[in-house]
């Protein structure tokens, strides 16, 4: 993880949406593109970052509820973090951990050029965080759950169809083999 730069891992696809844009139009921005911040750009200059808490936080402080009245750009922080894409990730993650957030642009030659968020290192290298191994039993534990399930459905006997004895899967009411049970 050294050696790794932001470079490498960062989204490239950016969302954003225009200086004039209102809050309503970032919150369908997010949901239809599913993503959790949009940025703000002006000819690929970064102006602004809106994120879901902020929209939250625009529901809740702002006595005018219409979000189609709230412009994005006024309620982004004033003060954005940035980082270059010649940065490694260690020194990114301490960044993130110095500005307490979980994306920043990638910004070169006062161009936005991608977005690095938690997810992005994760997706990469998930024993960034050991809470996460926790996560992987718990899911491994599940989909053995569900292979059991689906053992516990068969069971050894003579097909209803055929009248051979295999493994049968119960299917519209009749024990079926595999066999029988495809061309049913």
């Amino acid at each position: 993880m050294n050696d790794l730069l932001v470079s490498d891992i960062m989204t490239r696809e950016l969302v954003s949406v225009s200086k004039d844009s209102d809050l309503f139009e970032c919150a369908k921005k997010m949901t239809f593109k599913k993503v959790s911040s949009v940025l703000i750009l002006d000819k690929d200059k970064l102006l602004g970052l809106i994120s879901q808490k902020d929209i939250i936080w625009a529901i809740t402080k702002k006595k005018n509820l219409d979000l189609t009245k709230i412009r994005a750009l006024d309620i982004s922080p004033k003060k954005l973090g940035y980082i270059s894409p010649d940065l490694t990730i260690r020194k990114a993650i301490s960044k993130m951990n110095l500005l307490k957030t979980e994306r920043l642009p990638v910004v070169k030659n006062n161009k936005v050029i991608g977005m690095l968020s938690a997810k992005d290192i994760l997706n990469i290298h998930p024993e960034v965080y050991p809470e996460l191994e926790e996560f992987y039993k718990i899911r491994e534990q599940s989909d053995k759950m569900k292979r059991v399930k689906i053992a516990e459905k068969r069971k050894f006997g003579i097909c209803e169809q055929c009248g051979s004895e295999s493994y049968l899967s119960y299917c519209d009411g009749v024990f079926l083999c595999d066999k029988c049970n495809e061309n049913f």
